[in-house]
């Protein structure tokens, strides 16, 4: 072949070249904007997404707004980072990314965190933070329904930081930070 015969080949291979280059970075970002989604798995009762009522197999977006009513509850899927459960009568945001998950008690309410291995978890309510320690899988609840925050830890361990004050918190353990109203059992001191 003569040169000038080469050079139509020469521009084909370019060209798939670079159209495979561009499927492969089209690829990954497509991949990047889905690690801040999660997913219902399952909704019992009246739950909304930030004002909107919700749906199990809906998309969750970081940075939501969850609100669970009487006798309602919502599971959300974080796919590799965990879960999260939104239990009865609570208002939470959600925020998620490659390696974290946070919960914030914009209210009272209660949460389960189920966190994977090497994902970092965090609840803050009034009271102070809830943070996972660790690089084991984690899984706890947050309570704020009488007014305090009441921790109970399934698996792993979580630090309960309120103020000055770091209490240590193992698998099934529990602990608390600030006043309960008087007479007031949570859901969670009953788990």
């Amino acid at each position: 072949m003569t040169g000038l015969a080469r050079m139509p080949v020469l521009v084909l291979v370019l060209f798939l070249l670079a159209a495979s280059a561009l499927t492969i970075v089209g690829s990954s970002s497509s991949q990047a904007s889905k690690k801040n989604e999660g997913k219902f798995l399952k909704i019992d009762g009246s739950v909304s997404v930030n004002g909107t009522s919700a749906i199990s197999g809906a998309t969750v977006n970081s940075d939501s707004t969850v609100t669970t009513a009487a006798r309602s509850s919502a599971v959300v899927s974080l796919g590799k980072l965990g879960r999260v459960e939104v239990l009865p009568e609570s208002n939470v945001k959600l925020i998620f990314a490659d390696e974290s998950v946070s919960v914030g008690m914009l209210d009272q309410g209660r949460v389960r965190i189920s966190s994977s291995s090497n994902v970092a978890a965090k609840a803050t309510t009034r009271d102070g933070e809830v943070i996972s320690t660790g690089n084991q899988r984690n899984e706890f609840i947050v309570d704020t329904s009488c007014g305090n925050t009441f921790v109970s830890v399934k698996k792993g361990t979580v630090e309960l930081r309120a103020g000055s004050t770091v209490k240590q918190i193992a698998a099934g353990s529990q602990d608390s930070a600030g006043t309960a109203r008087p007479g007031c059992t949570g859901f969670a001191r009953k788990v």
